[in-house]
Formats: C-alpha cells, sequence, structure tokens
C-alpha cells in the first residue's frame, strides 16, 4: 500500500508527499523525524509532518538566507546561525573567504547526526571546516546569554509552531539584536508571505521596533507551497537593503562562487515586494 505524509500546517489547507521509498522514521528528544525518497523532490526530512529540507531544490533557501546578508553588508567576518541543523546555510557562508568563525546552535543534536548521515552532500563538509564550531543549546538562550557579537545572524528556523515558535517573539529579536555589532544585519525564515500573513506582520513589527530598519525579502522554493518564501531583515544600517544591482556584482563576483539561484540580479529584486506583501506587513500602499 502506498503511504502517504500530509503536511497540513496551513489552516483550511495541506499538501502530501509520496514515500517512495522510507529511510529513517523516528522520535528525537524534540521532534518526529522522517527520512524518505519521493519521485518530485529526491530525499525528503520532514519533522512534525511539515516539510524542512528536500535535495531537489535546498539550494534556493540556503543561498538566499546565507548570500543575501553577507553580500549586502559587505564586511562580514562572524556569523551566527540559529537553528540549521542540515548545515546547508553553514555550507553557503562558508565559501565566502572573508567569513573567519560560523557558529551554528541548534537545540536538536539528532536533526544534525540525521543530516550527516542521510543528506551529507547538503552540509557538503561545512561540519569540519575549521572555521565552524556546533553549539548544542537552545538558540534563545545562546542569544540572551553570549558575549559574542556577530556581524550576521542567520536565523533557519522550523515553522512557528511547537519548539520553533520561541524564535518568532520579540524577546528573541531583542536578545538578537544584543549579539550584533554595529550595523550587523538579522535574517530570519518567516514562512510564506501568503501563507503565513500574520506571522510576518507580528515579526516585522518587532524588527521596526527593535531596528533602524526591518522589512523582507522573498524567495521561491518548490517545497514551501503557497507562494514565495519571505526572509526577515532587520538591521541599523538602512543602506543595506538598497545596493543596485552594479554594487552586487561588484561583491559578489570576484568571489567566484557559482550558484544556482542567487545571482545579482535576484538578489536586487528579491527585495521588491508585491503590494500584497506591503499591505499584510502595514505599509502604505505603493
Amino acid at each position: 500500500m502506498e503511504r502517504w505524509i500530509e503536511e497540513d500546517l496551513h489552516d483550511g489547507w495541506g499538501s502530501r508527499y509520496r514515500v517512495d521509498r522510507l529511510i529513517h522514521e523516528s522520535h528525537t528528544e524534540h521532534q518526529h523525524l522522517v527520512i524518505f525518497e519521493n519521485a518530485k523532490f529526491g530525499r525528503v526530512m520532514m519533522l512534525d509532518s511539515i516539510a524542512q529540507l528536500t535535495t531537489a531544490d535546498e539550494f534556493v533557501y540556503h543561498e538566499m538566507m546565507a548570500h543575501v546578508p553577507i553580500v549586502a553588508h559587505g564586511r562580514v567576518r562572524r556569523v551566527l546561525i540559529v537553528g540549521g541543523g542540515d548545515g546547508g546555510v553553514m555550507r553557503e557562508v562558508l565559501r565566502h573567504p572573508g567569513v573567519e568563525r560560523v557558529v551554528l546552535c541548534e537545540i536538536d543534536r539528532g536533526v544534525i547526526d540525521m543530516s550527516l548521515e542521510f543528506f551529507p552532500g547538503v552540509a557538503g563538509g561545512a561540519f569540519d571546516d575549521p572555521r565552524a564550531e556546533v553549539v548544542i543549546a537552545d538558540g534563545v538562550r545562546f542569544v540572551a546569554e553570549t558575549n559574542e557579537r556577530f556581524d550576521a545572524i542567520l536565523v533557519d528556523s522550523t515553522d512557528p509552531v511547537g519548539p520553533g515558535a520561541v524564535l518568532f517573539t520579540r524577546e528573541f529579536y531583542q536578545s538578537c539584536k544584543r549579539c550584533l555589532t554595529p550595523g550587523g544585519v538579522l535574517v530570519t525564515q518567516n514562512g510564506v508571505a501568503f501563507m503565513q500573513g500574520k506571522t510576518l506582520k507580528a515579526s516585522v513589527g518587532h524588527f521596526r521596533g527593535l531596528f533602524a530598519d526591518g522589512s523582507l525579502y522573498l524567495g521561491v522554493t518548490p517545497t514551501y507551497v503557497g507562494g514565495a518564501m519571505s526572509y526577515g531583515w532587520a538591521t541599523d544600517d538602512v543602506r543595506l537593503r538598497s545596493l543596485k544591482v552594479e554594487e552586487v556584482e561588484g561583491r559578489f563576483s570576484p568571489l567566484g562562487i557559482v550558484t544556482r539561484y542567487y545571482t545579482p540580479q535576484v538578489h536586487v529584486a528579491a527585495f521588491a515586494l508585491p503590494a500584497y506583501v506591503h499591505e499584510t506587513i502595514g505599509d502604505k500602499p505603493v
């Protein structure tokens, strides 16, 4: 009998994946983890019946979460990743030679172990990079207590349900700001704008209460259905969100980093928001 796993993250609407071959299924300390093969998306990881990662399109999300803030900032040396246990964001961050240190704070060691065993290509050896340090801890507590400061904080979290909900609160964002160097940038996984507008509006509202500039940018990952994926954006340097294509090209092209989704043109265009997204986050009509 065919097995399908239904994802019902959004109220009144769902999608499902056919399990062509079950690879692994377990209950970790924090979550229900399932890994399987699917004809369309390749190898898939689901946590608590919510798709987290597929080998077919993981590059979109990871490239956009890493390269946009690092290139926009232009002088990133120290990066904190909250969550991101699959190692994909860290892989992309470490492709920047100017990055000297990356701390990955993941609450669930089981996610890292399963990713290394079943998705080794996603991390691509990032966990072995001497610039990388893994901390198994609650990200909320880490940013509240650490004495380290970072030029960029990338919150590669699950959705705002269950253990991931605290990573969408004002208190957490305030602690992130405390850990940023002057002019540093915070980027968050903020769900699909069309489907999770309430959460997105709340996050951007918190950003604008804490930072000089709070907004978002967009990218389209087929796995995250329902429209474009939102990446929350917060910084005290208002210039970072308004770079021209020529400026982005001048910073990114010399690095020789080959990407499959991110380009300087995509970078600039990602900050151009549809009218309904402006409306969602409370902006004046454009």
